[in-house]
């Protein structure tokens, strides 16, 4: 295999027990290579029919981390090996781009965000601020119970407009708040889907069980983020489960969960987020022999790296649900 070079492009600062996350290019060497509506909703109040992926052709987004947890762009496809159900399946392409998502920004209103809230409207700014131009929004609130405050729009004027107007109250209602935002990514025109929720805590007054929302989570096509502002103290179990909560859904779809002990490091993460998001690799994969089990599949992306290269980290979804014929 061709040498490579490795090139450090981006820098942001350290989050609290974290290593700042840099831009890693792999370059090969040239010379060598060959040529606004109030719930209750009916999306929350009724279970909807289970949304199914068609893996006659599957899109899998990837994103590639070193062991200092900086980002690793230029590989391609003969790095990547994906194994669904542990058979190993070819893939077909690989490419990166900056093309545009349909994001859905998952808001923590409830009242123990009282003195979070300005902070953390500061870091949706400047993720909006860092998105390409053509991605679209939309925007759910939570307290007691979510709330749709701005539907899919390409203006981020719209919803920075909609946060402003946002004040802390009442319990947290997280699970149902997902939940209503995997249903509302039915609506998104991109292939590209994720979520962005900010929270502090875990749920206490949702209608949806955690197993509810996993089986929604595994069903629907949507990479999960989230950033966890967590107290020091958790007065109810609940809020000592939130952070597994997040962390779980978060990697079940190839996301991640950044946790954030320091209010001014919040825009960092906003920033880490969005680079993933600008810098995934997208890997399609034609079963070599389709499926059409109606069942769970496990995904397992693995990657060949040339001697000499320090270790690396594909972050993808965990799996899907065959169609049925």
């Amino acid at each position: 295999m061709a040498p490579f070079l490795l090139m450090a492009v981006l820098s942001t600062q350290t989050l609290a027990g974290q290593t700042a996350l840099d831009k890693i290019n792999i370059i090969p060497d040239l010379r060598s290579l060959a040529p606004a509506m109030a719930v209750p909703d009916p999306r929350l109040t009724t279970h909807t029919k289970p949304f199914k992926v068609d893996v006659e052709l599957a899109l899998i987004p990837v994103t590639v981390t070193d062991d200092m947890n900086r980002l690793v762009t230029g590989l391609d496809k003969g790095n990547f090996h994906i194994y669904d159900n542990k058979q190993l399946q070819p893939v077909q392409h690989c490419y990166s781009t900056d093309a545009p998502v349909s994001i859905g920004i998952i808001f923590d209103t409830s009242g123990s965000m009282l003195h979070k809230i300005e902070r953390s409207r500061q870091a949706i700014t400047e993720f909006l601020n860092t998105a390409n131009p053509k991605d679209e929004f939309f925007l759910i609130s939570f307290s007691d119970m979510p709330t749709e405050l701005a539907d899919f729009t390409e203006s981020v004027d719209d919803i920075h407009n909609k946060l402003i107007y946002m004040l802390p109250r009442g319990r947290t209602a997280l699970l149902d708040a997902l939940y209503l935002g995997i249903n509302k990514m039915r609506q998104a025109k991109y292939t590209r889907k994720a979520l962005l929720i900010i929270s502090d805590g875990g749920d206490n007054h949702s209608r949806y069980t955690e197993h509810e929302l996993t089986k929604a989570v595994k069903e629907a096509d949507v990479t999960i983020y989230a950033m966890g502002i967590y107290d020091h103290y958790f007065p109810t179990e609940e809020e000592r489960l939130g952070p597994s909560l997040l962390n779980e859904v978060s990697e079940l779809t190839g996301g991640r969960s950044f946790t954030v002990e320091n209010l001014n490091d919040l825009g960092d993460a906003a920033a880490k987020i969005s680079a993933e998001l600008r810098n995934q690799y997208v890997l399609a994969c034609r079963p070599q022999k389709p499926v059409h089990d109606g069942k769970w599949h496990k995904i397992k992306v693995r990657l060949t790296l040339p001697k000499g290269l320090p270790p690396l980290y594909a972050h993808a979804k965990q799996g899907y649900y065959a169609p049925v014929d």
